[in-house]
Order: structure tokens, then C-alpha cells, then sequence
């Protein structure tokens, strides 16, 4: 919604919630009649925003006197952020030197609930008009990436993701589950996934998952290009340097 002068107009609710949030992280705490007055809105009005806030754990209450503080899904959802800047920091320079060497794009993924986040990407020189996927969230049956972080993510998110239908977004997408349960295992046995033409039609990619010294999965690194260039010929050499650029991103988060 824009007003007049062409700016964006806030969501009413959406505006008073984060004011909420203002005030607290100000005051370390108040009552609902403060919140309220603070807001310029009825106590009923306060009420209400500081019960949706509480649900999602973004506020709570501090005491027998009913005072309302942060909550502990702030920093929940402050440790997602600054971990996948930091993902994002650590794949910049590698995924540029692979990008450099193959001459196609290069896209750093994480998990993001049931699909990949794409946080950075690197354009090849081969690349005459690249699409944006910073931002982008993808299927994880779909994409190479998607793949990767499936393959090896927790029992219960590939349950999770496995349970549902699988939406086809091309004629080649996987949309059996049993299909590609059995190339997950494949994925997890020799280290590295790929797509043909999964995603869109005529877009391959080859994709490995980047693991910190401690052994956690924190993203992929994935190269994509057409298919006439990046054939499936090209896939083992490919996931070669793929491989060892997503090692190197590793070795940078520690």
C-alpha cells in the first residue's frame, strides 16, 4: 500500500506490533495500560497485539505484576540472521574464485524451514544473463542445492518435506517419493548432488553441501548453467571443484 506522496504506507497492526517491540527493547519492560498509552491505543487494543507477540515467543511476561519483556524468539530469529550473514561472508571470495574458474554462477544456499535460501551468488563470465537468486527460496526436491541440504538435513525435515507432494515445476522434477529418497542416499554417498532441468527447464546444477570442522551442515554451494554447457558429462569434474570450494567455505566458518 503507497500513500499520496508515493512512499509506503505501513500495516496499521503490523506498525504497532513493531512499536511494541521499540518500547520494550527501551524500557526492558512494561504493563499493557503503558504499552497502550505509549501507542496511543485502548488497552484491549495493547492486549491483543501483546497476545499474537507472546504466541510466537517474540514477547513475555516478566512477573506476577503482568509486565511484558522481549522475548526469546528475538534472539532466535537474530542468531538465523547473523548466521546466514556469516554464511553468505564466508562463501563471497570462494564462490567468486569458483565462478572465475568454471565461468558459470555460483550460489551459496541454507536451509530455510522447507525450502534453500539463496544468500549469495557469483556470476561466471560464460554468463551472458543471469538470473538474481539472492533472496530466492527454492524447492529442495528441485534445485541442487535443495538437494544437498535435504540429503543431509535432520530425519525429521526429510520426513517432513518427504510426506508432502513433491510440486513439479518442470517435466523432469522428481515428484516420486520413493524416486528421490533413493537419490538422497546416492547425494549422501558420494558428496555432491545435481540437476536437469529440475528447476527450469534447460538450468543445470551441480551442488555440495559446506560443513564446518565441528561436522555441522551450514549450506550448500551450488553451480548452475544450460544444460549445453553444463551437460551431464560435465557433472563428476564439475562436483570435483564444487567439492572443494564448499571445503574451503568451511574451513572459513570453523
Amino acid at each position: 500500500m503507497r500513500n499520496d506522496e508515493g512512499g509506503v504506507q505501513p500495516v496499521q497492526s503490523v506498525d504497532r506490533a513493531v512499536g511494541i517491540l521499540e518500547f520494550l527493547a527501551r524500557r526492558g519492560d512494561a504493563g499493557v495500560t503503558e504499552i497502550g498509552v505509549e501507542l496511543g491505543v485502548h488497552k484491549s487494543t495493547a492486549s491483543r497485539l501483546l497476545a499474537t507477540l507472546e504466541a510466537r515467543g517474540l514477547v513475555e511476561q516478566s512477573g506476577a505484576r503482568g509486565a511484558y519483556r522481549l522475548g526469546a524468539g528475538l534472539i532466535r530469529l537474530a542468531g538465523a540472521g547473523a548466521a546466514q550473514l556469516d554464511v553468505a561472508q564466508a562463501a563471497r571470495e570462494v564462490s567468486a574464485e569458483l565462478a572465475a574458474e568454471l565461468g558459470e554462477t555460483v550460489n551459496m544456499a541454507v536451509l530455510d524451514e522447507d525450502a534453500a535460501m539463496n544468500v549469495s551468488q557469483a556470476r561466471g563470465s560464460a554468463a551472458v544473463a543471469v538470473q538474481n537468486w539472492v533472496g530466492r527460496r527454492t524447492p529442495l526436491h528441485a534445485s541442487s542445492s535443495g538437494k544437498v541440504l535435504l540429503a543431509f538435513a535432520p530425519d525429521a525435515v526429510r520426513r517432513r518435506v518427504l510426506a508432502r507432494p513433491l510440486a513439479r515445476c518442470t517435466p523432469a522434477t522428481i515428484t516420486d517419493r520413493r524416486v528421490l529418497d533413493r537419490e538422497l542416499a546416492e547425494v549422501r554417498a558420494r558428496g555432491w548432488a545435481a540437476t536437469q532441468g529440475e528447476l527450469e527447464v534447460g538450468l543445470n546444477g551441480v551442488a555440495a553441501p559446506v560443513v564446518t570442522a565441528g561436522g555441522e551442515l551450514v549450506g550448500a554451494i551450488s553451480v548452475s548453467g544450460p544444460a549445453y554447457r553444463l551437460d551431464a558429462a560435465r557433472f563428476a569434474a564439475v562436483a570435483e571443484r564444487v567439492v572443494a570450494a564448499a571445503g574451503s567455505a568451511g574451513a572459513v566458518l570453523g
